[in-house]
């Protein structure tokens, strides 16, 4: 028989089975396609060598201020940072002690643990606190105490401890550190992921399957401390309105799951605090920020999932998610707009010289909360996506409030300005927005509206523009050529003036992969370079094996589409985000544990340098099996005739492993496979550029099957490939 053109469709398509999708591809990692082919994909470098933030990183915003100076906003879970080649931590503080703590500090001979007495203000485990005017005392110098640290334990309402460095202990037992000890509190630290608790207690009994919301404020009480609303042993809490609260069930403030017993028109009755495993908490007011922290209360039935008797799971599977800390931001100008989700506004006035802390946006009216803050194209007014109503301080998360146009601080409508709100009707609350092209793209749980400037007296206009809709998370959706693209909670939408369900062939296997409970963990991201929209989630197996090692689960898989070509393909990568910016050589993104975060620059070189020690990245794609006809035959393959180019390498005789799986049947598993090495004959090392691809011409195999399947992988470093249409020499070999 004459050659046969190992030719295939470009995508990946694991809708059907292995041999249905005969002619095209079944499995990959790391790979494109680009103009029909596979490649390997672009590597990635540190983007600031040595620099690292703390936390897990969720948001990322690059502008340019006046001076030119190029900056990058970095929101993680427990910090906000503005990078200018090394990484300034801005986050704004909650509250700064007044008057002076007398004596804060206690020590014990030998021990690196310091107890701190501070009855102004009780932070959370894991919180930050500066402190200055601190003096010597018992073997630790001024420096060893006027430093940041980090909130180890609580021991009581007016306790808490810290510890200092290794090798830094107190040679003295004791209190001391002087009269006029200054502590500056951060804003409490967030959720690395969302957590759930698990087994009797944690689901309800008959299988609930809902997300339903109902939104509550807690009310302000008199006492010692003015600003604590909530202390930690507190079994009856006092809101503003319980309509919509079942009679019995589960509330979360902030991130403590509280259930309750009983209730009153305006109050929460038979409180059991900190279940779930969360940790009973204050929630108070901050006396410095002017504003009350975000403290609604949320009553969270279950999260997409179905648990209890007469279900597989044993118990309650699900139980109570709690969410995970998210930031959105945009810059007004030069300065910086940036709030926590569910949380207040904050504003950065641009300052590169010091690089001050983020303030609470000094608004005339307050902002309680918002669920996005956004800045619009037309007009600049700073929109909050979910806030509360003028005059209101109960947060609403159905409604968008915005600004006086041109003015962040102006919020009081008036016939002389352009301030103003709308709720919107369609949902439970407020998702994502992002703009489009003479409009804004606003998602609800369950509905699409397009928010468009109208001018005075109405100002922005919310336009229905289909319900029955879901989103997955708050960074699902991105927005490539005005076209909005989004990921839902079982398919994938576009939005070109119309919504549509986006054909994808990868639909069931990458929606069975998704682990729910971590959904808020999705992010979308753009590699325009490439024409390609991207996702990364939270795998099942990624959960279990954070599970079995007691670690927090994060991003691990990706998902493309190629807008341009119209095809999907699908791989292994941990990124927990990802901005295209034109204002950064490459496309940026988010990469580390909580302590030693980076960005990292991709499609920048051919190999992994994520760390000190360059790795190689394995990548590999293999096809649907094929076969002689419709497989009467077996077939005899005994060489095949590469087709591959090596260009990009930076190595000396790059290589590919081509490899051939034969088959008996559909059903059988794989027989013994025929690899072969393709070595390239230029030297890339020296020069990139050739007339003629030069490798190995050909390669001799010896399998028989009735049906066999084809793939090409790499595993070393310096190499990068794209496959073109190899040849096999086949023949058929009988019936049996």
């Amino acid at each position: 028989m004459p050659l046969q053109k190992l030719a295939f469709k470009p995508g990946i398509n694991k809708e059907g089975t292995n041999y249905s999708n005969e002619g095209g591809y079944f499995s990959c990692d790391k790979i494109r396609f680009r103009s029909g082919y596979p490649e390997k994909l672009g590597g990635w470098s540190r983007s600031t060598p040595g620099q690292f933030y703390q936390g897990v990183c969720r948001a990322l915003v690059n502008w340019t201020d006046l001076q030119n100076n190029n900056l990058i906003g970095v929101g993680t879970h427990v910090k906000y940072y503005i990078n200018r080649s090394i990484y300034y931590d801005v986050t704004p503080l909650a509250y700064t002690s007044s008057p002076a703590l007398s004596s804060p500090f206690a020590t014990v001979t030998g021990s690196r643990i310091i107890t701190v007495t501070d009855g102004q203000y009780q932070p959370d485990v894991g919180d930050f606190v500066t402190f200055s005017g601190a003096t010597a005392f018992n073997g630790l110098t001024a420096i060893n105490l006027n430093s940041e640290f980090k909130v180890t334990n609580i021991i009581s309402s007016t306790t808490y401890e810290i510890t200092l460095p290794v090798g830094t202990v107190a040679t003295g037992t004791g209190s001391g550190g002087g009269a006029s000890v200054i502590g500056r509190y951060q804003i409490s630290i967030g959720l690395p992921a969302a957590t759930t608790g698990n087994g009797f207690g944690a689901g309800f009994w008959n299988g609930v399957n809902v997300s339903t919301t109902f939104n509550t404020t807690l009310v302000y009480t008199s006492g010692p401390n003015p600003w604590t609303l909530l202390n930690t042993s507190s079994t009856t809490i006092n809101v503003t309105d319980t309509t919509g609260f079942p009679a019995s069930g589960i509330i979360i403030i902030d991130d403590e799951v509280i259930t309750y017993t009983g209730k009153t028109l305006t109050t929460f009755t038979g409180c059991v605090r900190g279940t779930n495993n969360s940790q009973a908490s204050f929630h108070g007011f901050r006396p410095t920020a002017g504003v009350p922290e975000p403290v609604s209360v949320f009553n969270v039935l279950s999260f997409l999932g179905t648990t209890g008797w007469g279900n597989a799971t044993t118990g309650a599977g699900v139980g109570v998610a709690q969410q995970l800390r998210l930031w959105t931001h945009e810059n007004f100008g030069e300065d910086l707009v940036f709030a926590v989700r569910g949380g207040p506004v904050y504003y950065w006035d641009n300052n590169t010289s010091t690089f001050p802390r983020g303030v609470p946006l000094a608004s005339d009216v307050p902002i309680v909360g918002t669920n996005q803050v956004m800045v619009s194209d037309v007009s600049r007014f700073v929109i909050c996506m979910g806030c509360n109503e003028f005059g209101d301080n109960v947060f609403d998360p159905m409604l968008v409030r915005w600004s006086d146009q041109e003015n962040p601080f102006v919020w009081t409508p008036l016939a002389t300005n352009q301030s103003g709100e709308q709720r919107l009707s369609n949902g439970s609350f407020i998702m994502q927005a992002k703009k489009n092209r003479q409009e804004i793209v606003i998602w609800t749980d369950s509905a699409l509206y397009s928010l468009q400037y109208i001018g005075p007296p109405f100002v922005w206009k919310p336009d229905l523009l289909m319900d029955n809709i879901s989103i997955i998370s708050p960074n699902s959706a991105i927005i490539v050529n005005n076209v909005a693209y989004w990921m839902g909670i079982d398919k994938f939408y576009s939005y070109s003036g119309r919504v549509d369900t986006l054909p994808c062939d990868l639909r069931q296997y990458i929606f069975e992969d998704i682990n729910y409970d971590q959904r808020f963990q999705v992010v979308s991201g753009t590699n325009e370079g490439y024409n390609e929209v991207w996702w990364y989630y939270v795998s099942n197996d990624e959960v279990a094996a954070a599970t079995q090692a007691s670690r927090v689960p994060t991003v691990d898989k990706y998902v493309i589409y190629n807008h341009l070509e119209k095809i999907w393909y699908y791989g292994s990568l941990p990124r927990t985000f990802w901005l295209d910016s034109a204002l950064q050589p490459f496309p940026l993104a988010a990469f580390g544990d909580e302590n030693t975060g980076t960005l990292l620059f991709h499609e920048n070189g051919v190999d992994d340098n994520a760390t000190e020690t360059t790795q190689p990245i394995n990548a590999f794609v293999q096809t649907s099996d094929f076969d002689i006809g419709d497989g009467h035959n077996f077939g005899f393959v005994w060489r095949m005739l590469p087709d591959v180019n090596f260009n990009g390498s930076n190595q000396n005789n790059p290589s590919v492993m081509l490899t051939l799986f034969p088959r008996q049947n559909s059903g059988a598993n794989y027989g013994n496979a025929s690899n072969a090495g393709v070595v390239s004959s230029n030297n890339y090392a020296i020069a990139r550029q050739y007339e003629v691809q030069q490798y190995t011409g050909q390669v001799y195999t010896r399998l028989r099957g009735r049906q066999m399947a084809f793939k090409i992988e790499s595993t070393a470093i310096g190499t990068t490939w794209q496959l073109g249409t190899p040849r096999i020499d086949i023949r058929p070999d009988g019936r049996r």
